[in-house]
């Protein structure tokens, strides 16, 4: 494995996430494998085993630093850098009118979508900065904003302007590659928080808006 390319990503259970982890091990990197709920992970680790490909798997909440912390010491331990992050995780605040926010759910994406995602740009930057040629970070971003979407679309807005300044910041060290890439609408468990009942047949597919990803980015 030492030859083998390190993908790190994050939100990697479900939805667009597990369709990324599974096309990156189809380019032939390793995976490491961040999501919540382990059945999920597991069935992850199915399908890239069925493509010839391998996965670690990090059943961890993003939010808990400490074990944010442990894993990111444990890569570098093991591997010594990684080459690849993809950042899809979201806890999606539900459709509500702006004045009518639920504060306990609010409290939480935000500590998901904004909190957790500034620890982990500290914790991984580093393990990029050493990868072979300098390592690649990707934001999977969503810019849909409007009536009933303010607290998406304010913890989107925020993820987006931690990035968009990094990116900037590394464009003069050239150390890291800091890229966000916006997916088409997919009939995802994230999407169906935000419009339930839509008809989702004129939709993408995860797998193939992975696919685009990974040819855009030139990541495959």
């Amino acid at each position: 494995m030492t030859d083998q390319k390190l993908a790190l990503v994050t939100g990697a259970s479900r939805g667009f996430g597990a369709a990324v982890a599974e096309e990156l091990a189809r380019a032939g990197y390793h995976v490491v494998a961040v999501g919540r709920t382990t059945g999920a992970l597991e069935e992850l680790d199915d399908r890239i085993k069925a493509l010839g490909g391998s996965a670690t798997l990090a059943p961890m909440d993003i939010t808990e630093t400490d074990a944010m912390r442990t894993l990111c010491r444990g890569i570098y331990d093991r591997w010594g850098h990684v080459d690849l992050w993809v950042h899809a995780a979201i806890q999606s605040p539900p459709f509500s009118p702006a004045e009518q926010i639920d504060l306990p759910f609010w409290t939480k994406a935000v500590k998901a979508d904004v909190e957790a995602l500034g620890v982990l740009v500290s914790f991984i930057a580093p393990l990029l900065r050493v990868a072979p040629g300098g390592g690649s970070a990707v934001l999977i971003d969503d810019q849909a904003e409007g009536p009933f979407l303010g607290a998406y679309a304010a913890c989107k807005a925020a993820q987006r302007a931690l990035f968009q300044a990094w990116e900037a910041e590394q464009a003069r060290l050239q150390d890291v590659h800091v890229r966000r890439f916006v997916p088409a609408p997919m009939p995802t468990n994230h999407r169906n928080r935000l419009y339930p009942g839509e008809n989702t047949e004129t939709l993408a597919r995860p797998a193939d808006e992975a696919r685009r990803m990974a040819a855009e980015l030139g990541l495959a």
